[in-house]
């Protein structure tokens, strides 16, 4: 596995203070994206919590996801949360460091009230002293939040500074890429009031556990079946749902994302619970012992030198929005919608873009560490593009051909827009986790052949049926 060190460093630790009856949450920063370039420290936010309980409790939760390992336990973890100012809410992001889940804390702009929300990306810090004054934190204590140096620490930072040095692995990092990518098709599956939510998660396992069951809505609430019926929702793992505990009496509803459930394979889910001025969702890969790094989801979208192209286009043109819309991001590119999607993907595994399910739309974040070794360092990605270029890919009557290292013919078909091959990869996942590395070939020699037939005023087929019909 390929990791390095990320070297993490905050002017002081962040803190949490009372006085005069009065609680002062201070979460520091580290070097982060912001609209005028990278900074030390940037602030984003001084003001009031309007529940403050609440959001004590979902940056536990987060914390918690963050800290966390739901397979192989005894290993450490974790990277600090990342925080993002969007204009008019601040999100608080974690990934475990088994990466097979995702946690996001949503504190909205009914769940400010202060100044206005900065803009930019960066990590931060949440220290074991600040999590135990955190879970002390009353229902009617008002709390004032300051993310970012006090503003005479902005140009003064001549105290002790706090690093933490932690391995980066590669799989974590395109887990982070895979699990936007995943739950952008995910679509609301059922939604709970706060009694049924709160029976409905005490009556998970709390013990970890590979198992995976389906759950289907049924009047008010969620009945367990035995098999992904139409409608049902695949709960992977539930007891990585633990860290909803931390918010679940404050919970005013439970939603559910999920894809349609098509085949018995167990697959990721969204859960979110609605809070007072905010939400906080956990997404679970399909296996507790299954990252999002392995799912394949971002492969096609690496894959194409103009998703390439396209990107680096719509990198331009976002600008730390909340939310982005497909239709006004086409108009300014002058791109179709398709391909504005598709850049999105590929800036998604830079962490340049998130997706939230309760809003269905993407949102700009620059995540605060070098997240293009995703592209460079994903197997099947660079298998593929070797194969290309040792010439072992060769397309006749519709189909592929690959002639692997070891002397191995694999044949490559499309059917219904998916890839199917006669590789091990294949036959072990049955598309379950994006393209093989030879089905990625071919696609990527089929586009290249298209390329050269355009550059040379070759019409490409399906344009000419197109216009003809």
């Amino acid at each position: 596995m390929t990791r390095s060190t990320q070297a993490v460093t905050y002017c002081r630790p962040s803190v949490f203070e009372s006085a005069g009856g009065v609680g002062q949450l201070g979460l520091e920063t580290s070097r982060g994206a912001t609209p005028a370039g990278p900074r030390d420290h940037p602030r984003f936010f001084s003001g009031f919590l309007t529940c403050p309980q609440v959001a004590a409790a979902g940056l536990l939760a987060v914390a918690d996801v963050a800290a966390a390992r739901y397979h192989q336990q005894r290993l450490a973890a974790s990277l600090d949360p990342v925080v993002t100012g969007s204009g008019d809410r601040l999100r608080f992001e974690s990934f475990s460091g088994c990466g097979g889940v995702y946690a996001r804390l949503d504190v909205l702009d009914q769940g400010l009230d202060g100044q206005e929300v900065g803009h930019g990306t960066t990590n931060v810090d949440v220290n074991n002293p600040l999590r135990e004054a955190l879970s002390r934190i009353g229902g009617d204590d008002p709390l004032h939040l300051r993310v970012g140096p006090e503003e005479l620490a902005v140009t003064t930072l001549d105290g002790p500074v706090v690093e933490k040095k932690v391995p980066l692995p590669d799989r974590w990092l395109r887990g982070f890429a895979e699990a936007q990518v995943i739950s952008a098709g995910f679509e609301l599956r059922a939604e709970l009031d706060a009694a049924e939510a709160v029976r409905f998660l005490r009556s998970l396992p709390r013990t970890s556990g590979r198992e995976a069951r389906w759950v289907v809505p049924a009047g008010r609430g969620l009945r367990p079946t035995s098999r992904p019926v139409p409608g049902a929702v695949c709960l992977p793992g539930p007891a990585r749902l633990v860290a909803l505990q931390r918010v679940l009496r404050h919970a005013t509803a439970l939603r559910v994302y999920g894809p349609a459930a098509a085949t018995r394979a167990a697959v990721s889910s969204a859960w979110e619970a609605v809070l007072p001025g905010m939400r906080l969702t956990l997404t679970l890969s399909p296996d507790a012992a299954r990252g999002f790094s392995g799912e394949g989801g971002v492969l096609d979208a690496l894959a194409t030198d103009r998703a390439a192209e396209d990107a680096e286009l719509i990198a331009v043109l976002l600008a730390w929005e909340p939310r982005i819309d497909l239709a006004d991001l086409a108009a300014a590119s002058g791109l179709p919608v398709e391909r504005v999607r598709a850049a999105l993907v590929r800036l998604g595994t830079s962490g340049r873009v998130g997706y939230d399910t309760a809003e269905a739309a993407y949102f700009h974040r620059e995540l605060p560490y070098d997240a293009g070794r995703v592209e460079r360092h994903n197997p099947r990605l660079r298998d593929a593009r070797a194969l290309v270029s040792a010439g072992a890919v060769t397309i006749e009557d519709g189909a592929g051909t690959v002639t692997a290292d070891d002397g191995h013919v694999h044949r490559v078909r499309e059917d219904g827009g998916t890839s199917r091959c006669t590789c091990l990869w294949w036959a072990r996942y049955r598309g379950g986790r994006g393209p093989c590395k030879h089905a990625l070939a071919v696609r990527m020699a089929r586009r290249s052949a298209a390329d050269e037939d355009t550059a040379w005023g070759v019409a490409d087929p399906r344009t000419t049926t197109a216009l003809g019909a």
